[in-house]
Parts: C-alpha cells; sequence; structure tokens
C-alpha cells in the first residue's frame, strides 16, 4: 500500500528565535536549516549538533490540491498536441481559452471552504483560498489581455466579466436584500444599487430601482428618468454591424445628456439619483468616495473605464492603470505583490508577470503552466538562460522536480520532463533515480516509465536493488526475475546457485513456475542454463522420457557448466537411469563414462584437500580415471 497523503507538520527551530546565526542548503524537494558557529562579533562559538529538515513546498503533500495538480496536468499534456491539430493562431488560441484549468479553481476553492478542523489548519486552508483567488483573478486578466487580446470595445467588455466574476459578494448581498419583506427599505438596498451601477449592470440597477419608485409615488417621474437614462447607455456589441467609430459618437452623445441632468439639477431632491448621475458621468471624486464598494484599485480602473473610456485600447491600458492605483492606494501604503502582478500585466510586460509570480507564490505550480500558455500562443519571447535553457522549460523542470519529492505525483511529473525539449531527459535520468522503491507494485511503475523511454541504466539500477532485496528476504524467484529483468549474469548466477544449494537441502525446487518458464533468459549465464536445463531433465525422468532424460543428463555432465559442488547429485540421478531398459546400452555406456570423471576429480579433490592439511607433498595424476 502505497504512502497516503498528509498535512505536513510544523517545524520549530528554536535557534530561529535566539537569534543565532542559521545556514541552509536546498534538497529536491527540502531544505536543511542547521545552526553555524558564526557570531555576529565575528568570534567562532560552539555550533549545534541538529539539523532541521523543512519542507519547502506544502502545497505538493496538501490532499486538497492534488485534485489541482492532477487536472492541470491533464490539460497540459492535452495542450502540447494542439499546435499540430489546428491550423491558425486564432484557432490555437481559442482552443487554449477553453481548455485553461479555469474550471478548476470552482471546485477545489468550494471544497476547501467547506473543510473544518482545528483553528490552526483552518487558517492555514483560508490562506490557501486567498491564494487560489490570487491565482484565478490573474489567470483570468492574463486570458484577456494576452491570450484574447480583445480590440478596442470589446477589451472594456472582458475587463467588465473580469471585474463581475471576481467581486461576487454583490449578487451575495442582493439575495438577502431581496428575500427580505421590504427590500427597497432594507439597510444594505442602496449599496446593493450603487454596486451594480460600479460593475456596469444596469439592468439589474433598473429592477432594483423599480421597488424604490413603487414606494415614492411622487418621485416616481424622477426615477422614469434615471431608468431612461440607464436604458440609453449604449454597449459596444462586436458581433454587429455598428462600426467602432459610430459607436463612440453614440456613447458621447449619451453622456453629454447625462450631463445634462445634472447640470439641470434634475436628480437634486433626491441624493441616491444623483450619485448614480455622478457614477454614470465617472466623477472620479465619487468613485473615490466608493472604495469600500468598489473593493480593489483594478476595480476602480475598470469602473473608470467604463463611465469615461469605453474605447480604451490594450496600449493604453498601462497609464490609466498605474494613475488609478496610485490615486486608490494611500500614499502611506506600499503597493501588495498582487499589485504589483497585475499592474505588470496591465502594462503587458509579460516577462515581470511571470517573475512577480515566481517570487510572490510558494511553488511552481502557476508560473510553470502560464508561461506553458503564453509560449503556446507565441507571446513569450523565448530567451535562453544562464544554463542555455529557456524561460518556459526552466519553469516546468523546476515544477517537476517539486512534483517527484511526492510519493505518487511524481507520475505527473514524467509528462512535464517529456515535453522539455533540452533538458527534461537529463532531469528524469536524475530524478526517477531518487524515487523510494518501498513496494514491488511502485518499482514496476518507475521501472516502466523508464523501458518505455530507453533509459536502460535506470532499468538496470532499479532491477538490481529489487533483485538484491529479495535475495536479503529469501525470495529466490523475485530476485531471479528481477535479475533477468536487469540481464544481470553474474547475479543470475549467484541466485541459481541459491536455488541449486535449496535443491540439495530440501530435495525440490520453490518457485517452480518461474523455472519452468525461463525460456531464452536461461542463456543469460551458465549457472542459469544449468538450472534450467536441470529442471527440464526432472520433468522428463517424472514423464518416464528416460532416455531423453538420460541424453539431456548427460549433456549437463560434459558440458561443464555444473557446480562442483553438484557433482554427486548428477551421480545420484544418473544411477537409476542405468538401470531402465528405455534407455540402450549404448547410451548406459556412455552415460557411465560420463560421471566417471566427476567421481575422479571429486576424490582427487578430497585428497588433495587433507594433503594441505597434513602437509603431504600434493600428488598428480596422469589420468583422472585412474582415481577411482
Amino acid at each position: 500500500m502505497e504512502e497516503v497523503d498528509v498535512e505536513p507538520t510544523i517545524t520549530n527551530i528554536p535557534a530561529i528565535s535566539d537569534g543565532k546565526h542559521m545556514g541552509f542548503a536546498w534538497g529536491p524537494g527540502d531544505i536543511l536549516v542547521y545552526e553555524t558557529r558564526y557570531k555576529a562579533s565575528g568570534a567562532s562559538g560552539s555550533g549545534c549538533s541538529f539539523i532541521h529538515e523543512i519542507r519547502k513546498d506544502e502545497d505538493i503533500y496538501s490532499p486538497i490540491l492534488r485534485k489541482l495538480f492532477n487536472e492541470s496536468h491533464h490539460i497540459f499534456v492535452g495542450l502540447q498536441t494542439i499546435r499540430e491539430d489546428l491550423p491558425s493562431k486564432r484557432d490555437v488560441n481559442a482552443q487554449l481559452v477553453r481548455k485553461n484549468p479555469h474550471s478548476v479553481f470552482y471546485s477545489d476553492i468550494h471544497f476547501i471552504t467547506l473543510f473544518s478542523g482545528t483553528i490552526l489548519t483552518l487558517i492555514c486552508f483560508l490562506l490557501k483560498v486567498s491564494i487560489l483567488l490570487a491565482i484565478e483573478l490573474i489567470w483570468n486578466l492574463c486570458e484577456v489581455l494576452f491570450i484574447d487580446a480583445a480590440p478596442a470595445g470589446s477589451l472594456l467588455l472582458h475587463l467588465l466579466d473580469w471585474v463581475r466574476l471576481h467581486k461576487a459578494d454583490v449578487d451575495e448581498k442582493a439575495r438577502e436584500v431581496l428575500q427580505s419583506e421590504s427590500p427597497a427599505e432594507h439597510r444594505d438596498y442602496w449599496d446593493v444599487v450603487v454596486s451594480y451601477v460600479l460593475q456596469g449592470r444596469l439592468e439589474e440597477v433598473r429592477q432594483m430601482l423599480v421597488k424604490q419608485a413603487n414606494l415614492q409615488p411622487a418621485a416616481r417621474s424622477m426615477y422614469k428618468q434615471m431608468d431612461t437614462l440607464l436604458s440609453k447607455m449604449p454597449f459596444y456589441n462586436p458581433g454587429g454591424t455598428q462600426t467602432l467609430t459610430e459607436f463612440d459618437v453614440k456613447w458621447r452623445h449619451w453622456h453629454e445628456e447625462v450631463d445634462r441632468c445634472l447640470q439641470d439639477n434634475s436628480f437634486a431632491s433626491n441624493r441616491h439619483l444623483e450619485l448614480i448621475c455622478k457614477i454614470l458621468l465617472g466623477d472620479e471624486d465619487t468613485l473615490l468616495d466608493h472604495k469600500e464598494l468598489l473593493g480593489t484599485w483594478y476595480h476602480f480602473l475598470v469602473t473608470r473605464l467604463l463611465f469615461c473610456h469605453p474605447t480604451v485600447k490594450l496600449t493604453e491600458l498601462h497609464y490609466y492603470a498605474q494613475s488609478c492605483m496610485t490615486m486608490f492606494l494611500d500614499s502611506r501604503s506600499v503597493p501588495e505583490p498582487l499589485d504589483n502582478i497585475l499592474l505588470a500585466a496591465f502594462e503587458f510586460d509579460i516577462h515581470q508577470v511571470i517573475k512577480e509570480c515566481s517570487i510572490a507564490l510558494n511553488n511552481w505550480w502557476f508560473v510553470a503552466h502560464l508561461t506553458d500558455l503564453l509560449d503556446h500562443c507565441k507571446l513569450l519571447q523565448s530567451h535562453n538562460l544562464h544554463f542555455g535553457s529557456n524561460l518556459r522549460e526552466f519553469l516546468l523542470l523546476e515544477y517537476a522536480s517539486g512534483l517527484f519529492t511526492h510519493h505518487s505525483l511524481w507520475q505527473l511529473a514524467v509528462d512535464y520532463f517529456d515535453h522539455c525539449p533540452e533538458f527534461g531527459r537529463v532531469y528524469l535520468e536524475l530524478q526517477i533515480e531518487r524515487v523510494p522503491l518501498e513496494t514491488e507494485r511502485k518499482a514496476l511503475k518507475v521501472l516502466r516509465v523508464c523501458e518505455q523511454r530507453q533509459m536502460s541504466e535506470q532499468v538496470r539500477s532499479i532491477c538490481k536493488i529489487m533483485a538484491m532485496r529479495a535475495l536479503r528476504n529469501n525470495r529466490l524467484g523475485s530476485a531471479l526475475s528481477w535479475s533477468i529483468r536487469a540481464k544481470d549474469a553474474a547475479f543470475a548466477t549467484l541466485i541459481s546457485e541459491r536455488f541449486l544449494q535449496d535443491y540439495c537441502a530440501k530435495g525440490t525446487f520453490s518457485d517452480l513456475d518461474l523455472i519452468d518458464n525461463l525460456g531464452p533468459a536461461m542463456l543469460l549465464s551458465d549457472r542459469l542454463t544449468f538450472l534450467g536445463k536441470y529442471r527440464e531433465f526432472h520433468k522428463l525422468y517424472g514423464e518416464k522420457r528416460f532416455r531423453e532424460a538420460a541424453k539431456l543428463l548427460l549433456s549437463l555432465m560434459t558440458a561443464k557448466i555444473a557446480p562442483q559442488s553438484f557433482w554427486m547429485t548428477l551421480l545420484t540421478d544418473a544411477l537409476p537411469l542405468l538401470e531402465q531398459k528405455e534407455v540402450s546400452h549404448q547410451q548406459q555406456l556412455v552415460l557411465g563414462h560420463g560421471f566417471l570423471p566427476h567421481i575422479a576429480l571429486q576424490k582427487l579433490h578430497k585428497k588433495r584437500l587433507q594433503e594441505q592439511k597434513h602437509n603431504i607433498p600434493e600428488t598428480r595424476f596422469a589420468d583422472p580415471i585412474s582415481c577411482s
């Protein structure tokens, strides 16, 4: 049974809290931290003998994120063949947008939010939720700006969808308001209306205002005028016949009409409607007064573009993005890492986006897949790093190397290495040797990966390891099977001798199925050949095919492949055959002459041992047969 996923434990290092100087060394998936002898004054002191192992990529070991890693791997593998299947870049981009891991986020986030556990565990999971939400926010923006690359007019529509997708709290608040007994009198009613306006959801605004108009019959005409302004606001239709210039003219006429209503004080008697009118004009002060409803500077950016610059182009975005972030954020506050990432995206600086994400996020999962996606769309200019690999391959190699530290996710990493043409093979060869082979089932999985990629050295190494382990556990059949698979003649010879020793001790062979089905594998070594043929002799003898058995036994005697310790066993096996009628007189004679030299040599060997024991001069014989 393979190891199951568990949440990583927290490693407390007392020396760090004491302000001592620490050293560290990077491992393939962990960091080794240790206390050094260094002192702030420069004098050396007594060091600590403890070395702490710290897991640097805990998300890899999170059971909750396993689905995310598995599904994104499936999508990654599918993307690698799109270039060949689709004829044009436009088709590639459209296909990539449909295949990206966007849909994976929702199920994982929903699952995490349902989890309940200890306070510390819950905090960790909420942190993962926030990271996943931030990743999705970045991913979707990159789709809009880099992959879709929508033209003026359509660009704003995509940005509106992006904001609405990541500002879903207004819908929850709206449901609460509408489910109340009197929605128009609910304390959050106007917050919902204004939030809808800020997101450009004017149809929802009109429906909400109807409820307020029914409560104020005297102001019904004022609400009707606002409803007319909202219904007239033009939105660009990419699939329509209207040109961008015609849309711009129409939008300016509408904007002037809204401005006249404000100048005429048409809504002066109703501060809420007057507020909506100012928002429709894109008044910056009014928008900034509602930071709590906007929430973020990029929401402020999209709202400002909607009511001031609806035909904004991609090349103009960075001007508005920088100014909106400056206006929205407090002058004393420092931009968060997410702010820097989004700003780099609005500036169309793809490499800066990847760099900032690499620094801010705690693993390579996101940047590796984002870079691969952009590379497939031919948006990432390939440039060599200091060791010769391009950026896409570097990030994929780092991500896959992290996966290889996991007891089962290493199988996903193999495909990532396969699609790194320059260094993927080298990395795979190095990493595959580090996979712990706890069970034969896992060893077979690793072996299959190596065999499919013709990694002969790794195949031999794995088989030798498993053969030695089986031999230590006295599982001779398994050991022989692994040694044959490794094509290790020396080890196969050793195990064959163990089989023969067991036979001499017990009188029977173990693992008969394996020995009976050696086939051409028995040619790997002389001893293995003897084992297989000797077992074949036993089968012939058991089937009473004495003539064939005698012939085979005679060939085993004369081939000189039997171990010396096994000669007497062969002679014992030959004696019954000399008495069988099926064995011809000539075979009996040849068989007898065949085993006599063996008897003579064995007697000579015993005599030499006795002479060496009693310091008797060595006796030499001209003819071994005379020893009998």
